[in-house]
């Protein structure tokens, strides 16, 4: 009988642990998909509540040279405020997100999603979008971004 006491709670709590877990990746997803939306809207309200304030951001991509370079964004929160108030609903560029890869532990969520992005309709580039989120409070907020950008090797792009 204690064994299958034991068991039952066993069960019990890794339903419970996996629902919990389950829930902070959807909440990460979401997230990320609100920070995409209030991006190509123009929304900043909507950009605000993903992100803080002393997010950092950067890129690393490969010159047509071979010279590989990492750039960072000086005060990208500014620059993201800024690129969002100029968006238009004209505008017609879209980062298509091809897969979520969510890992978490306590208050730290890192994802990683392949992209594709167009521009007006027409394959620009591909690659990897690497966030790093922080559980503010039950808020996650992307703290850390950094992408990879190519062309070559792209799905899209053959």
């Amino acid at each position: 009988m204690k064994k299958i006491l034991a068991l039952i709670l066993f069960f019990g709590i890794s339903i419970a642990s996996f629902a919990q877990n389950k829930a902070q990746e959807t909440a990460v997803k979401t997230t990320i998909e609100n920070f995409f939306k209030g991006f190509h809207k123009g929304d900043t309200l909507l950009l605000k509540k993903t992100i803080r304030k002393d997010l950092i951001a950067q890129t690393t991509f490969t010159t047509p040279k071979g010279d590989r370079v990492l750039r960072s964004t000086p005060n990208v929160y500014k620059t993201l405020m800024d690129f969002a108030k100029k968006v238009k609903p004209t505008d017609d560029y879209d980062e298509k997100i091809l897969s979520y890869k969510i890992l978490i532990d306590g208050n730290l969520a890192s994802v990683w999603t392949p992209y594709e992005f167009y521009n007006k309709g027409k394959f620009s580039h591909c690659g990897v979008n690497s966030f790093q989120l922080f559980n503010n409070n039950g808020n996650w907020e992307i703290i850390y971004l950094i992408d990879t950008r190519r062309r070559n090797g792209c799905k899209a792009a053959k």
